[in-house]
């Protein structure tokens, strides 16, 4: 590995103070505000409600087109994606298309099979190699200002929004409907990475080492049946069969009966069998033209 390369790869703790004060100020929650039921439902709330904003808006929509929407619930998406303090919409769909492009290869963003799990769960985000969005990967949707602004300036929103829970109920709303909130979202976010290529059954063959996991499935709301996800990842479904827990795919046919959204794709039948997809099918992210709201 050339000198450049090491440098760009190696933890940069100054810049990622803000990242570990965020960490210790969850770790600290109990200590400083005894976790009542009420302060437990926030966090579970606020929690369910990242969730949803990574699986359905940054993963499914963002990332794979799986669906479509208007602009304005596109923009929500956005802001919701937002609040999880996991950068913009834009860097997001950047970065995952680029680890479908080349999963577990040397080029994979964060493959635990070349680096190992300390690299694809946190120092690929530690680092400074992948701060940057590349555009050329998104340019479906950074047509759009409003996404390129949030690209920039996500991060207040996520600031405005831990000051309204200070607001609303001081120091324990603060630290349990915000930081434990985030932070537990992003370390199971994280497993994805790290874990979902290394623990789990793997139905189907795939040109990685992507796998369904049941537990990771369940703390995802649905993003852990990876394998059947890198294998058609333009479904707006992972869990495929009615055993398969996928709590984002059911809110979004809720979504889709008022017509929010519409157009959610799920796998035909033969890959569902097992047969190989297209290379269509197969396609991690760029959208088809019609597949982003008009301006």
């Amino acid at each position: 590995m050339s000198r450049p390369q090491r440098n760009l790869d190696r933890p940069q703790w100054l810049k990622s103070v803000p990242f570990l004060g965020v960490h210790g100020a969850a770790l600290a929650a109990p200590f400083l505000a005894f976790p009542t039921w009420k302060l437990v439902g926030l966090a579970v709330a606020v929690y369910s409600l990242h969730m949803f904003a990574i699986t359905a808006g940054y993963h499914r929509y963002f990332s794979h087109r799986a669906y479509k929407t208007g602009r304005v619930f596109q923009l929500v998406l956005a802001v919701l994606g937002a609040l999880t303090v996991q950068k913009g919409a834009l860097w997001w769909a950047a970065h995952h298309r680029n680890h479908h492009r080349h999963s577990d290869g040397p080029k994979d963003v964060h493959s635990p099979v070349q680096r190992g799990f300390w690299w694809s769960h946190v120092g690929w985000i530690l680092s400074e190699r992948h701060d940057g969005t590349e555009l050329d990967r998104v340019k479906d949707l950074a047509r759009f200002p409003e996404l390129r602004w949030l690209d920039r300036y996500g991060l207040a929103l996520a600031v405005a929004f831990a000051a309204g829970m200070f607001l609303a109920g001081g120091l324990p709303w603060l630290l349990w409907g915000f930081f434990v909130p985030v932070t537990v979202s992003w370390h199971v976010t994280f497993c994805i990475n790290s874990l979902a290529h290394v623990l789990g059954g793997r139905r189907y063959a795939t040109g990685d080492d992507s796998r369904n996991n049941p537990v990771l499935a369940v703390l995802t709301f649905g993003e852990g049946w990876h394998n059947n996800h890198h294998f058609y990842p333009t479904s707006a479904n992972q869990g495929w069969f009615w055993w398969e827990l996928d709590i984002t795919y059911g809110l979004l046919r809720i979504l889709s009966a008022f017509g929010v959204v519409w157009d959610l794709r799920t796998p035909p039948r033969r890959v569902l069998d097992g047969m190989v997809a297209t290379a269509v099918d197969a396609e991690s992210g760029p959208a088809l033209p019609d597949a982003a709201p008009g301006a």
